[in-house]
């Protein structure tokens, strides 16, 4: 996260989740993640916007999709490491793959309804601003 103040960018990942809920000063509301800049001690927030959240499909493979959408006050992404938390259904079978863990870009399994392997590979991500 970049501060929109100041610019400064920390040098550890920040992480950012949608069942978090930080209130904001003076009783503002809420953001999903509130930080002070250690360079110009600027209160930012970001929320992420649960009505936004789209599943990434089949289909969209090879193609940038708009997943998630966020409400920056001060702060701006940068970069993004996915984690763990990630699920993935099986096109023809349906069957359910959850807890899938991306931190290194990539993950298979073996789809036991299908007989076949399936996975995800090479993640990558851009952020667009509107």
């Amino acid at each position: 996260m970049k501060c929109g103040n100041c610019g400064e960018i920390p040098e550890k990942w920040q992480y950012i989740r949608l069942m978090d809920n930080v209130a904001l000063k003076g009783g503002r509301g809420s953001a999903s993640m509130v930080q002070k800049c250690k360079l110009c001690s600027r209160e930012n927030s970001i929320e992420i916007l649960s009505s936004t959240i789209k599943p990434y499909n089949a289909e969209d493979n090879e193609k940038f999709k708009t997943i998630v959408e966020f409400e920056c006050r001060g702060l701006e992404p940068v970069d993004f490491q996915p984690q763990a938390g990630f699920a993935a259904e099986g096109v023809e079978s349906g069957t359910v793959f959850s807890d899938i863990n991306l931190q290194e870009k990539d993950w298979t399994d073996y789809d036991e309804k299908a007989q076949e392997s399936v996975g995800i590979y090479e993640v990558t991500h851009q952020f667009v601003k509107s």
